[in-house]
């Protein structure tokens, strides 16, 4: 059976592990996955990232952040654009984003994967993929 959401996939494995209080996550390994994840690790809400190879596509383990008293440190992630219904912010709205919000939004541009902030100070939009707090 095919995967309709590959990145709600992820979120969701990575949010299932920090309520488990899991060390680290296997997720299967792809282009888009792996911008994603270097940019949580960027911002302090993963530990680290490791790829691992396999007769397949490979796989990527997330290894988890939690703060003094095993308190995780990701509270919150939600999948914002996804296959049913697209969301695409222009250069406004994406500056407008980073007024006002705690956390912070993952956007796909023509220039790759960035955060929200970054993509304000370049002044582009693109579709929304998460929000995380």
């Amino acid at each position: 059976m095919s995967m309709t959401d590959p990145i709600a996939d992820l979120l969701t494995r990575i949010r299932n592990a920090y309520k488990a209080h899991k060390v680290a996550v296997d997720v299967p390994a792809s282009g888009i996955k792996r911008e994603i994840v270097r940019i949580l690790q960027e911002k302090k809400f993963v530990k680290d990232m490791m790829e691992l190879p396999d007769n397949k596509q490979g796989k990527l383990r997330v290894y988890l952040l939690y703060s003094a008293g095993d308190v995780p440190v990701l509270k919150g992630i939600k999948r914002i654009s996804r296959p049913g219904l697209r969301r695409y912010f222009d250069a406004e709205q994406v500056r407008q984003s980073t007024f006002n919000q705690r956390g912070m939004t993952v956007v796909s541009t023509s220039s790759g994967v960035m955060t929200n902030f970054d993509a304000a100070s370049k002044g582009i939009g693109g579709e929304v993929l998460l929000r995380c707090w």
